[in-house]
């Protein structure tokens, strides 16, 4: 009889015998923590891998979904909307006006005919009105000879007489430094040439070779403020002036 061969081996995928491949297996998929013993942080970092899973990190956030705050009364979504018109700078679609109010367009068209309605029944000086493909607030046009008044003359007040006369100086002296309007007057112009430039009356052109000061003149809106065509129409100080026949030499 021939001696019996002993059996061979079954091994597993890792080469080794079943019960220590599932061994192995086993210790891959373990996680890390002391031999032995039950990680206690595993399950936590189980929910983080959900989460992330869930929720990218750098994912974008939508900040324009904010609520905002809630226009069921259609009084206060009509104030809404006239608060919006006042600071917008061209007309407006009802589109717009429903996007960033959050509301329906039909309720953003209710609230444009109640506007509408309520300045009509208190004879407001504005309105509403379409134009352009949008809405808009304007003046009334019954109003208009007041508005245009109000802003050609009543917004910028009248010169003073000391500003009246600096600008005189400057007029028929230009160019001319301030020292020298000073100079003429016999009293400081600092402030009254401060006005002017923000008026836009005079401007400085330049600087004094001599004395390095700022040198004004008058610009093209003195001109037509003055209805005048150029600086020689400016009226003659001759007729003003006293007659130097008359004075005596001391007095000169």
């Amino acid at each position: 009889m021939s001696p019996t061969e002993p059996d061979e081996p079954v091994l597993g995928p890792t080469g080794q015998p079943p019960a220590e491949d599932d061994a192995v297996a086993a210790a891959d998929h373990a996680e890390p923590g002391a031999e032995g013993e039950a990680d206690p942080d595993a399950e936590e970092r189980a929910e983080e891998r959900d989460e992330e899973r869930d929720d990218p990190v750098g994912a974008p956030v939508d900040v324009s979904a904010d609520p905002l705050p809630a226009l069921a009364d259609p009084a206060e979504l009509a104030a809404a909307v006239e608060a919006v018109l006042f600071v917008v700078e061209a007309p407006v679609t009802v589109a717009a006006l429903a996007a960033g109010l959050a509301q329906p367009t039909a309720a953003v068209e209710a609230a444009l005919a109640a506007l509408r309605q309520s300045y009509d029944e208190r004879r407001a000086g504005i309105e509403v009105r379409e134009v352009a493909g949008g809405v808009r607030v304007f003046t009334r046009p019954g109003y208009a000879p007041q508005v245009e008044r109000f802003l050609q003359e009543g917004q910028r007040s009248r010169l003073t007489q000391a500003a009246l006369e600096t600008l005189a100086v400057i007029a028929y002296r230009q160019p001319v430094t301030r020292s020298r309007v000073s100079a003429i007057r016999g009293v400081n112009v600092d402030g009254v040439v401060r006005t002017l430039t923000s008026r836009g009356l005079i401007v400085e052109v330049g600087a004094d070779p001599q004395t390095g000061g700022g040198l004004f003149r008058t610009t093209e809106l003195f001109l037509e403020k003055m209805g005048l065509q150029s600086l020689a129409e400016l009226p003659s100080l001759a007729p003003l002036l006293p007659d130097l026949d008359g004075l005596e030499y001391d007095e000169l």
